[in-house]
């Protein structure tokens, strides 16, 4: 009689731990859908592998190889360790803004009793608009010029400056509709990073301070490295791997979830032109590398903000090493990205 009321014990204590561990795996279930749903799935057809390059993109490729060679190579590592650098950089993209013809300004403040700038080049918006409706909404592309300490900063993130450089390039002749700012932001790394001190702070909290219309930011951050290699790709949790590729040939669209329909929207018109694979994900800022970069600053004075990135240390084996050279790069793939950027902020400033 014993046994059987130890065994009918035993028997009702399993059924409850079955009972809450298969009511965790439902909610576990359901948070997954959620987060599928609203953050990950993506509008637009996507392809499945890069194309070939036109002409006007090998042009492209050679001057954002050249601009990677002359940040990462010929400067080479430039922080607030190696000030004469972080300076040389600053001078360099004024100097090719000013040479595309755009008009610049340093956006200056200091740190440590030493002055830093953001580099600044506007095209102004239709006054069209403006006479109707007030100053034309402001689309800003931005990048860090700074490197970590210890890199040269090749890839993080010279193909951002270098990017950046490119775009405002095209657009130096445009009348755009939107205000169109191509912004180079100083001190993102440590131990700025997600700080006062972050250049892109300082820049976003004056924007706000001045009442600036900022309808889209676009950070450029570490997009140049790509792998056809079998389980390239990792993830920040194991739970996204389920539902993203495991090979790193495609380029991420990043934000939180307050920027979803920005992110939506650029992920759309990027994929209606793009030659080159690429992700989406609207996740909560908390998620370790939804917030690592100066989208994260935009976000916290209440614009919306996306990053554009390859995941940087999810598949770039060089990340923040003195490894990060121009000759790591992928140059190709590198330039259907900042190819697929032009059409987007082509589109962009139609809305």
């Amino acid at each position: 009689m014993l046994s059987l009321v130890s065994y009918s014990i035993d028997r009702d204590v399993l059924l409850k731990i079955l009972s809450r561990a298969l009511r965790v795996t439902i909610v576990v279930a359901a948070v997954l859908v959620l987060l599928w749903w609203f953050g990950m799935r993506m509008p637009g057809k996507n392809v499945s592998k890069a194309g070939l390059l036109s002409p006007d993109e090998v042009a492209l490729r050679e001057e954002l190889r050249a601009n990677v060679q002359k940040l990462a190579a010929e400067i080479g590592e430039r922080n607030m360790w190696h000030y004469a650098a972080l300076n040389a950089a600053a001078d360099f993209i004024e100097d090719s803004f000013l040479r595309a013809g755009l008009r610049t300004r340093r956006d200056n403040y200091e740190t440590g009793g030493q002055p830093c700038h953001n580099i600044e080049a506007e095209i102004s918006g239709s006054q069209e608009r403006a006479a109707v409706s007030g100053p034309p909404p402001i689309v800003i592309i931005g990048a860090h010029y700074d490197s970590v300490f210890g890199s040269p900063g090749a890839n993080d993130n010279g193909t951002g400056v270098a990017a950046t450089l490119a775009l405002a390039r095209r657009f130096a002749t445009s009348k755009p509709k939107h205000t169109l700012r191509f912004v180079a932001f100083v001190n993102e790394e440590p131990p700025y990073f997600l700080s006062g001190e972050m250049g892109s702070q300082v820049y976003a909290r004056r924007c706000k301070e001045r009442g600036d219309k900022i309808s889209a930011m676009i950070s450029l951050e570490t997009i140049g490295y790509f792998s056809d290699a079998p389980n390239s790709q990792t993830y920040p949790s194991p739970g996204l791997g389920m539902f993203y590729p495991k090979v790193g040939n495609f380029i991420g669209f990043v934000s939180n979830v307050k920027s979803r329909a920005l992110l939506r929207r650029v992920i759309t018109l990027f994929r209606e032109n793009a030659k080159i694979p690429s992700e989406g994900a609207s996740l909560p800022a908390f998620i370790p590398g939804v917030s690592w970069s100066d989208q994260w600053s935009f976000w916290q004075h209440g614009y919306p903000a996306i990053m554009v990135t390859d995941t940087a240390p999810f598949r770039y084996p060089y990340y923040h090493s003195s490894s990060d050279t121009p000759d790591k790069l992928d140059y190709d793939r590198f330039t259907l990205v900042v190819s697929g950027m032009e059409k987007v902020i082509q589109n962009l400033d139609k809305l």
